[in-house]
Formats: structure tokens, C-alpha cells, sequence
């Protein structure tokens, strides 16, 4: 049996020992650019304003003067929509992301509670401050809420 020397026995050990060999420090690279993806893609710390609103909330932020976006069909819009909003129907959206102001909260309406929620996170990735009315226009309109035009009765 050799006997060790006494440094042997209290050699230090590195504390990852796959970050000599350029493969683990590759692999450490990519799982930090994955976190720094999933924390950009989530908003988290971007966002001040919820996701989603009623349509009480809604019509709040309506009085405060948020940018209110219309992603209704253009034949719903002619029928009635909320005073002073903008129409971008959702399908035109993308191509004109440009139009929407960046330096102010967005609220999303339609006539869908579905189309506002798509048009939601698609202006979200775009770093955007928006959130989206959960209820449709149809409700706007029942609860009494200021609209231009007249809904079919």
C-alpha cells in the first residue's frame, strides 16, 4: 500500500469540473441565454399593467385616457364602436404595428373576447404596455358605456 503525501490528500477539487472542458462552458452559455429568453418573452418586469381587464376596468382606463385599439371586423366597427378608438383589425395588425404609440397603455377591444386576446399578445411581444378587455363590445354597449353608432337591437 503507498502512502500519499499529505497535499494529495487536501488537493482542492474544482467545484464544477465540467467548466474546464469548452463543451460545459457552452452548455452554461446556452442555459443563461434560455433564461434571458424566457424572462424577455414573459414581460417579466416590463409590464405594468394587468393582462386582462373587465369591462368595468376597461372603461376606467377608457376615462384615464388609454390608447383604446378596435381589432374588430370593419363591418362591426360601422356598426358601433367606442368613441375615439382606432380600428386595426386583428388580421392587419402585424403589418401595421408601427401605428400603435408606444408610449402609452393600450387598450384592446373587439367584439371578440378571443380576437382581443390575440391581438393582446401579439403587441406584448412587441414590448408593448397593453392588456385586453376580457368581455366583448356587445357587453361595453349592455352595461350602458358610451359607443358611436347604433347596435342592432
Amino acid at each position: 500500500m503507498t502512502r500519499r503525501k499529505r497535499t494529495d490528500l487536501f488537493r482542492r477539487r474544482p467545484l464544477f469540473p465540467f467548466l474546464r472542458k469548452p463543451a460545459g462552458q457552452l452548455a452554461v452559455v446556452l442555459l443563461v441565454a434560455l433564461i434571458v429568453y424566457l424572462i424577455a418573452v414573459s414581460g417579466v418586469g416590463n409590464n405594468k399593467l394587468a393582462s386582462e381587464v373587465n369591462v368595468d376596468e376597461a372603461f376606467l382606463m377608457y376615462q384615464d385616457g388609454a390608447y383604446v385599439l378596435d381589432v374588430s371586423w370593419p363591418a362591426e366597427w360601422d356598426e358601433y364602436h367606442i368613441p375615439a378608438a382606432t380600428l386595426i383589425p386583428l388580421d392587419q395588425l402585424y403589418n401595421r404595428l408601427g401605428e400603435v404609440p408606444r408610449d402609452r397603455d393600450i387598450l384592446i377591444v373587439s367584439r371578440s373576447s378571443v380576437s382581443s386576446q390575440q391581438a393582446r399578445d401579439l403587441l406584448l411581444s412587441a414590448g408593448l404596455n397593453v392588456t385586453s378587455m376580457s368581455g366583448s363590445l356587445n357587453e361595453w354597449y349592455i352595461k350602458g358605456y358610451p359607443i358611436e353608432g347604433a347596435p342592432p337591437q
